[in-house]
């Protein structure tokens, strides 16, 4: 019996995710755990090593919608390559993991199956509060042993249609319990998470501009950007030279979400990781964005009353975040709004015990 498990991950909000049910893994047993990561760059570190195929794509796996422009580039960029490669790999490893672990959505459930051994699928995209799991996608996830999803709604309307679907917690909410905090100064703080993509450094920009027009109308106010281990430190470099009262955070974003005021963010993962930590989420309207029309229609329905778009426009944005700043009440109802839909913690611990089960350990 193999001592491995082998992570499956599209995204790197999943792969963080991925991560944290990994480390849970090897707390309880003494099992080797890997990561292939299937869209974007390597992401592991010693005990979570990357392997197999892995190349970032200019969509950065946003390719969803009909957005065809997107994958043409992916196309461009050899993705036809990569896929095969990756194809490939999933169907020599069958005698090197005990048990295969899908994070995401259900094209990683897909491939994963090409491994052809017990596997485990950790639902992250799907809600049944914005985009319940399609027809298809149900074949897709059906044959795992171990099904889980990211909330309880989700897990009752896949249980209704014969799945055994289980939401034990979210583990973005795990995430953020066990990062080094960062030393806020000022009253009013705002985390700044422009995402982990391409589009980051430049909307990293637009959001630096907002939040500089933000201080000069609210005093007290405090701004840190948070900077994914994807992105090159090194590109930001003139936008700090010309925001120089920007903070800057590498570490894990619950370290920045904690005391937070305010998060102004483009991200995935981390905007639902400050709606999980009680901060209100705000995002820009972006013309230039195809993200703005799907993407963020869907996010802001899954956080509901814990996230709000504003224009994109400079002008019409200030205007917006101060009348929220100086608005507590509001800040405080978004907060505890965001804090309901994100659910409890507890997740990788359940989805650990899980795998270890699955790959024959004593857990």
């Amino acid at each position: 019996m193999s001592d491995a498990v082998l992570f499956v991950t599209n995204g790197h909000g999943e792969a963080s995710i991925a991560a944290k049910i990994a480390r849970e893994v090897r707390a309880l047993a003494p099992l080797t755990t890997d990561h292939l990561a299937l869209v974007g760059e390597r992401f592991g570190g010693a005990d979570f090593p990357d392997v197999g195929p892995q190349r970032a794509m200019p969509s950065g796996g946003l390719v969803a919608m009909g957005n065809v422009r997107a994958f043409a580039r992916d196309l461009g960029a050899g993705w036809l390559g990569l896929f095969a490669s990756q194809l490939r790999f999933l169907a020599e490893v069958r005698q090197r993991y005990a048990t295969v672990v899908a994070v995401g959505d259900a094209y990683a459930a897909a491939l994963v199956r090409i491994a052809r051994r017990p596997w485990v699928f950790v639902g992250t995209a799907k809600s049944a509060y914005v985009a319940p799991y399609s027809a298809i996608e149900r074949v897709i996830i059906a044959p795992a042993a171990r099904l889980f999803v990211r909330d309880a709604a989700t897990a009752e309307v896949l249980r209704r249609r014969g799945l055994r679907a289980e939401a034990p917690g979210n583990v973005i909410v795990d995430l953020l319990a066990e990062d080094r905090r960062y030393a806020w100064p000022g009253p009013l703080r705002i985390a700044v998470l422009p995402g982990s993509r391409e589009r980051a450094y430049g909307d990293a920009e637009r959001i630096a501009a907002i939040v500089e027009r933000v201080a000069e109308r609210v005093p007290g106010v405090a701004a840190v950007i948070s900077l994914a281990p994807t992105l090159d430190r090194a590109r930001f470099a003139p936008l700090l030279e010309r925001h120089p009262s920007l903070g800057v955070w590498s570490d894990g974003i619950g370290g920045i979400l904690a005391g937070a005021t305010l998060a102004i963010g483009q991200a995935g993962t981390a905007n639902e990781a400050a709606a999980a930590s009680g901060v209100p989420v705000v995002a820009l309207d972006l013309t230039d964005d195809r993200r703005s029309g799907w993407y963020r229609m869907r996010q802001e329905r899954l956080l509901a009353d814990g996230m709000v778009i504003v224009p994109g426009d400079p002008v019409a944005a200030t205007g917006a975040i101060v009348s929220l700043l100086n608005d507590p009440a509001r800040l405080a109802r978004m907060g505890a709004a965001g804090r309901e839909r994100m659910g409890s913690a507890g997740g990788a611990a359940a989805i650990a015990h899980a795998i270890v089960k699955l790959a024959g350990e004593p857990a």
